[in-house]
C-alpha cells in the first residue's frame, strides 16, 4: 500500500494509529537532536518528527522543500505547549519510523507560500507548481464544488444535461470566431461556439422541454476585466416557460452555488429590480449591493434654481460619501475627471461641515432652502461628502 492515510485528515482521535503518508516536504527545521517537517498533501500539512540518529532516517538532514517523500510512522499527541491552534492537524505530530524519497526536488522559482506576493507572470509560467499553492487548490475545488450542485440542482428540476458539439459551421454573432481548419476539406474552417446558442433551440424542437449544460464558449475578442477567450457559463432553455419560470429555476441554481461558495445567512432569496429601478437608483444594469452610495433623485429641489448648472435640466442626481468630507483637492479633481470621461458635464463636490454649513465653490449659488433640502434628501451629516451630477 503506497499510503493509509491523507496527512491533512489526521487529528486527535488517530494517537496511536500506525499510519503510511505521502506527500510534499513544505518545510524543514533541524534543531539538532531532532529534524521537524510540514509534510503537505491534498487534505492539508502535518507535522513529522525525525530522529536522524535512527537507522535508516539519516536522509532527514539531506531532505529540502518540494522533495516528495513517503513517511511511516506513528501518530501522536503533540507535547504541551506545541499545540498549533491555526492548523487543524495542529493538536497531533507523526513520529517518523521509515522515510522514503520518492523525488527530489531542484530549488523552485517562487516560495509555494501564501504570505509571499509573487509575480503572476512568472506563476504561470510554473503553473505546475502555483497549482501547489492554497489558494489555487481552493478555488479549483470550489469550482468543481459549484458545478456540482448546479448540475445536481438543474437535475432535481428535471433538467437534462446534453454537451453541444464544439466544432460547428460559423454562425454570425456578437464577437468573432475562433476557426480551425479541416484536413479533408483544404479552405474549409469549422468555427468554436460563442455560445450553444441554435443547438438549444433545435433541443427544443426536437421536445427535450428542459435542457442545461455548463457550456464552454470561446470569442475572439479584446480582453477586459470580465472577459476572455475561453469562458465557461450555465447554459439553460426552457420550453412552455414564461420569465417568472426562467427566474426560478436558475435562481435555485445559483442560491445552491451560493451556498457552496459561503455558507448564507437566514432564508435563501435573490432580489429582483427592473432595469428602470437599476438605472435610477444605481446608474448601471448590473449595480453591486454590496456598497450602499445609491442615486438620490434631487431634480425637484432644484426645478427653479439660480445656479446655472442645475437650471433646466432633466435629471439632477447625487450621492453622500460617507465621513470624506477632508478628501484632498487632488482626489476631487480626479474624481470630476473621471465623472467627465463617464460623460457627464462635470461633478459638484460639497462638504458637510458643523451645523450644516456646507463647503463648495458652488455653495454661494445655492439658496439657503435648496441647501437645507439637499442635506435633508441626502441624509447629510458633518464629515460627509456630497457628490451631485446634472444633465
Amino acid at each position: 500500500m503506497m499510503r493509509s492515510h491523507r496527512g491533512g485528515d489526521l487529528r486527535a482521535d488517530d494517537i496511536g494509529s500506525s499510519v503510511i503518508l505521502c506527500g510534499w516536504v513544505g518545510s524543514r527545521r533541524d534543531h539538532g537532536g531532532k529534524v521537524f517537517l510540514d509534510v503537505r498533501d491534498v487534505a492539508g500539512i502535518v507535522q513529522v518528527v525525525v530522529d536522524p540518529q535512527q537507522s535508516g532516517l539519516e536522509v532527514a538532514h539531506r531532505l529540502r522543500n518540494e522533495w516528495v517523500v513517503r513517511v511511516v510512522g506513528d501518530v501522536s499527541a503533540r507535547p504541551a505547549g506545541t499545540v498549533n491552534d491555526e492548523l487543524p492537524t495542529g493538536a497531533v505530530e507523526v513520529v517518523a519510523r521509515e522515510i522514503e524519497v520518492l523525488s527530489e526536488s531542484e530549488p523552485t522559482p517562487f516560495p509555494l507560500d501564501d504570505r509571499v506576493d509573487v509575480d503572476e507572470v512568472l506563476r504561470l509560467r510554473h503553473r505546475y507548481l502555483d497549482l501547489r499553492r492554497a489558494p489555487m487548490q481552493r478555488n479549483l475545488r470550489l469550482r468543481a464544488a459549484v458545478n456540482l450542485v448546479m448540475r445536481e440542482s438543474m437535475a432535481a428540476q428535471d433538467f437534462v444535461e446534453i454537451e453541444t458539439p464544439m466544432l460547428i459551421a460559423s454562425t454570425p454573432e456578437g464577437a468573432r470566431d475562433f476557426v480551425v481548419p479541416s484536413r479533408l476539406r483544404p479552405g474549409a474552417f469549422y468555427a468554436l461556439p460563442q455560445s450553444p446558442q441554435l443547438f438549444k433551440q433545435l433541443l427544443m424542437v426536437g421536445g427535450f422541454d428542459r435542457y442545461f449544460q455548463i457550456a464552454r464558449c470561446l470569442r475572439d475578442e479584446d480582453l477586459r476585466a470580465d472577459r476572455q477567450f475561453e469562458f465557461m457559463q450555465l447554459d439553460v432553455e426552457m420550453s412552455f416557460a414564461d420569465q417568472e419560470d426562467v427566474l426560478d429555476a436558475v435562481s435555485v441554481a445559483v442560491l445552491a452555488a451560493a451556498e457552496v461558495a459561503r455558507p448564507l445567512e437566514g432564508p435563501a432569496s435573490i432580489p429582483r429590480m427592473t432595469w428602470h429601478e437599476a438605472a435610477e437608483r444605481f446608474g448601471t444594469d448590473k449595480p453591486d449591493l454590496r456598497f450602499g452610495m445609491e442615486l438620490v433623485e434631487l431634480t425637484d429641489i432644484y426645478g427653479v434654481t439660480d445656479f446655472r448648472a442645475f437650471a433646466g435640466t432633466d435629471a439632477v442626481k447625487g450621492i453622500r460619501v460617507e465621513g470624506q468630507a477632508d478628501m484632498s483637492r487632488s482626489k476631487l479633481d480626479a474624481l470630476t475627471e473621471r465623472a467627465k470621461a463617464l460623460g457627464a458635464q462635470g461633478l459638484v463636490w460639497i462638504r458637510v461641515r458643523e451645523g450644516g454649513v456646507l463647503e463648495s465653490p458652488v455653495a454661494k449659488f445655492l439658496s439657503e432652502a435648496e441647501q437645507i433640502a439637499l442635506i435633508d434628501a441626502l441624509g447629510a451629516v458633518a464629515g460627509d461628502l456630497l457628490l451631485i451630477v446634472a444633465g
